[in-house]
């Protein structure tokens, strides 16, 4: 037979049966701090692993045999069986908390309720303060409780368009075709078009841009960076064969504060380019100016300089093309400013866009060096639509009316001194309205 309490005492059966001696009665080992309880009973309040275990496993296994009725989107289905789909849904943290409490009964089965779902805790208390383990399962797959949002479907024709297809690690070596100054000599500054050959690599719509890295290096011995410019043809091109893309450019040449003559590095190279000579295309870029879908929508265009190139392919588009899908009936109101006359760009186009569709197209010039109001105040492009503020607010409230603006930065402030009391009178703020038509595409900016 075992001895208790090192050998002083045989243990009899009853010893054996109750688990204590009768006659030396365990003593309860010493505190480790007079304000701490003793070690065993901290222990001894500890819920056992038998109690634990499966409730942890529980959260952790893909099969759950009874899961919380709260929880029916985290179990699969019975007949979806499939690893990938069960490790989606079983995604849960389990968070443990341990907390201090005092109880002076015995201990009672308790749940720990939470907003999501509940799972019973088993907890064993004493005299004595214990440790009570509560484990709760969150839900992190907010997906599967969140509802799909619909995708918003554009106003404008994107379908198909590519983007950033050649880049200027690897561009699209394209050939010039033609290039030709449409500027009079007189002018105050030159501005050439120019027509690429790209035998249907870079496709592109109407409204998008494209990047030309000049040939050279800078003066660190590196590739010059690519400019953007504003694509001036339809997605058909000039030729009609979807095979080249046309810019409209200026020369840049000015004089610096020493005196010494500046010419921009890819304006000049690019209005310097004879036929035949190859070009670095990158690109297309852009989908801020794509057209809109609607063949019934007015469209107002606003244009400085080459800003012109974005609504030349517009107008092509429109008045010199035919579609089996796209048939131009609204209205394209463009108007265009420009120092001098003889730097009017395209007139003998619009001239022609004008008297084959007169109900459907209307263009305004604005001669800032030539007219004036008549308040006599230079002619600027919202100087000319301040002639037309009434007409032109009129058809801002419309659900089908686009502006597109591109050009000078200046000119945006312009319009809104413009608008701004005309709104007033209708109660409507226009800085607020004018959010609105941006965020209904409605309202488009390509300014520098």
């Amino acid at each position: 037979m075992a001895t208790c309490r090192e050998g002083q005492r045989q243990r009899s059966e009853f010893c054996w049966s109750s688990g204590v001696c009768p006659v030396f009665p365990p003593k309860p080992p010493a505190p480790l701090h007079p304000h701490l309880p003793c070690l065993p009973l901290i222990l001894i309040s500890l819920p056992p692993l038998y109690l634990i275990l499966p409730l942890l496993l529980s959260l952790t296994s893909p099969r759950r045999l009874s899961p919380p009725s709260c929880l029916p989107t985290l179990i699969p289905p019975p007949h979806i069986h499939t690893l990938s789909h069960r490790c989606g849904v079983m995604a849960a943290v389990t968070a443990a908390a341990v907390s201090l409490r005092s109880a002076t009964t015995a201990s009672t089965p308790s749940s720990t309720p939470h907003s999501h779902c509940s799972f019973p805790s088993a907890t064993r208390t004493t005299a004595h303060r214990g440790l009570v383990i509560r484990a709760q399962a969150v839900s992190t797959d907010a997906a599967a409780a969140a509802p799909v949002k619909a995708k918003k479907e554009s106003k404008k024709q994107d379908e198909g368009v590519v983007t950033n297809k050649y880049r200027p690690k690897e561009p699209y070596v394209g050939k010039c075709l033609l290039n030709t100054k449409i500027t009079a000599d007189d002018a105050p500054g030159e501005t050439w078009h120019m027509v690429f050959g790209h035998e249907g690599e870079v496709p592109y719509k109407e409204g998008q841009s494209i990047g030309i890295v000049a040939d050279g290096e800078d003066k660190n011995g590196k590739p010059h960076k690519l400019r953007l410019y504003s694509i001036a043809s339809s997605a058909l091109g000039d030729f009609g064969d979807s095979k080249t893309v046309s810019l409209c450019v200026k020369r840049l040449v000015y004089t610096n504060d020493q005196g010494e003559v500046v010419k921009g590095v890819c304006s000049n190279f690019l209005c310097d380019l004879k036929p035949g000579a190859d070009v670095n295309i990158t690109g297309p870029v852009g989908k801020e100016m794509l057209m809109p879908k609607d063949p019934n929508a007015t469209i107002i265009m606003l244009a400085t300089g080459t800003g012109i190139a974005p609504f030349r392919s517009f107008l092509w588009k429109m008045f010199f093309e035919k579609y089996e899908d796209y048939e131009f009936k609204g209205l394209a109101w463009l108007f265009l400013g420009v120092p001098t006359s003889s730097s009017l760009l395209y007139k003998e186009e619009f001239g022609k866009m004008k008297a084959k569709a007169p109900e459907n197209f209307r263009v305004d010039y604005a001669i800032s060096r030539e007219e004036t109001n008549a308040l006599g105040e230079k002619m600027y492009i919202q100087t000319k639509m301040a002639e037309y503020k009434d007409e032109l607010w009129e058809l801002l409230k419309k659900d089908n009316t686009y502006v597109y603006m591109c050009g000078l930065k200046g000119m945006e402030k312009g319009i809104d001194e413009i608008m701004i009391p005309l709104a007033a009178k209708d109660g409507i703020d226009w800085l607020d309205y004018r959010k609105q038509l941006k965020k209904s595409e409605q309202w488009n900016v390509e300014v520098y």
